[in-house]
């Protein structure tokens, strides 16, 4: 038999199992049994959360590697390639290497059929195991406690923030997703909540399962000043720390924070001095990134996102509105069906003067008429176009240099974006 290539092994999990989600973890633990995995690393660190969960794994992975450590990041959804998902000291897995755990697994599951995330989630443990590492960030795909990634003991559970999204999964309300997001903590260990304002079912949840839960606002905080910001929080022992002038961040520093506090609960050698340069270089592809583009001659400002619910939409609203500009902000925008599109249009119209819409290179995709017509209905100026490039190219061509493009919406819209980006922009 013909080896598969990467894209031929990617294109055959897609197919593997009857549904894309099947939410549980007996199936994917007989195959992690048969393949003999224990542990990725000796340390691990799993996040989840309804929005922040890339940036602050990026966040936790950049301190232990300031510190040393050989660290290994398994995150979803990539962006461009699938060898994202998959990263040891910030190098990506190369395609060999991928097939080479793909198969692995495919000759370990026998006559149990796994979903494209579980295949590749064992495919990850199956490289951590043989890199060496010394630590892991987890990355949860989806809600928590019946996520392929809880097979793993964290030695520190984190949550992010707790918000509405993946409401036939995870439920419609916050405190039914506090309880899936909670599934990821252990009996006396540490577990982390960012949300300021968590569920008591969150709560409710560390406590029946004596999982040590500290709190943002509460065990520790951030506070921004003009300068930077500064930080307090827990070590392992139970003793406090504070670190002040802290750098300015591109990521959000609510994450930063989290991370911080994750690292400290690990007993890790603290090196103060390392910490605000290993967090000010952090960087993730598509949270409020930045870029300066040439087009046709002049410079424009180009910021990209992958926010794609409310709870994101606020967030990105709140980061524009701290960064005025003298022009125009024109969005590019695509979102999938399952998303809110009422929540995220009501949390970004004020922030936005004219709007592109468009459909996503997905089967999920939202028609860009319906994106058109609730724009419409609230008295937004629109037009739609048959591609997030070609309104990417219009919007481009509209805006002056003052103005301020915004692209926003989905992990697919930011993809198709820099596809564009690298192949037209000067």
């Amino acid at each position: 038999m013909t080896a598969r290539s990467l894209g031929q092994w990617l294109g055959y999990l897609e197919q593997l199992h009857p549904s894309a989600i099947d939410m549980g973890l007996d199936r994917v633990r007989t195959v992690a049994e048969a393949l003999g995995l224990t542990r990725p690393a000796p340390l691990v660190v799993t996040v989840t959360g309804t929005n922040g969960k890339g940036s602050t794994c990026a966040f936790i992975a950049s301190l232990l590697s300031a510190h040393g450590l050989k660290v290994g990041v398994y995150s979803s959804p990539h962006l461009r390639r699938y060898n994202e998902r998959v990263q040891v000291n910030g190098v990506e897995a190369e395609d060999a290497a991928l097939c080479e755990a793909f198969t692995a697994v495919e000759a370990a599951r026998g006559p149990v059929s796994l979903t494209y995330f579980e295949m590749g989630t064992l495919a990850a443990f199956w490289l951590f195991e043989r890199a060496g590492l010394d630590a892991a960030v987890l990355e949860v795909g989806l809600g928590g406690r019946l996520d392929a990634v809880n097979l793993i003991d964290a030695d520190v559970a984190v949550v992010t923030n707790i918000g509405l999204d993946h409401a036939e999964w995870l439920g419609d309300s916050r405190d039914s997703v506090a309880v899936e997001k909670a599934g990821i903590f252990r009996a006396g260990r540490p577990a982390l909540c960012g949300d300021s304002n968590p569920p008591q079912t969150l709560i409710d949840a560390a406590l029946e399962c004596q999982a040590s839960l500290l709190r943002r606002g509460v065990d520790f905080d951030l506070r921004k000043d003009a300068s930077g910001w500064s930080w307090r929080g827990r070590s392992s022992d139970g003793g406090s720390l504070a670190l002040d002038h802290l750098p300015p961040l591109t990521l959000p520093v609510e994450n930063a924070a989290l991370a911080l506090q994750a690292f400290l609960l690990l007993g890790l050698e603290w090196r103060a001095e390392r910490i605000g340069p290993a967090l000010a270089s952090t960087r993730v592809s598509g949270r409020f990134e930045r870029r300066r583009v040439s087009w046709k001659g002049r410079a424009l400002n180009l910021v990209l996102d992958v926010g794609h619910n409310p709870h994101a939409a606020s967030y990105l609203a709140g980061r524009l509105a701290q960064e005025s500009i003298t022009g125009r902000r024109l969005a590019v925008f695509g979102l999938l069906c399952d998303k809110d599109l009422v929540g995220v249009v009501d949390a970004l119209l004020p922030s936005v003067d004219a709007w592109a819409v468009a459909p996503l290179d997905s089967p999920r995709s939202r028609p860009a008429a319906e994106l058109h017509a609730e724009l419409l209905q609230r008295g937004a100026e629109v037009d739609s176009y048959p591609s997030v490039a070609a309104a990417l190219e219009a919007q481009c061509e509209r805006a002056e240099a003052t103005d301020e493009i915004l692209l926003f919406g989905s992990f697919y819209c930011v993809a198709e974006a820099l596809d564009w980006l690298e192949r037209h922009a000067e």
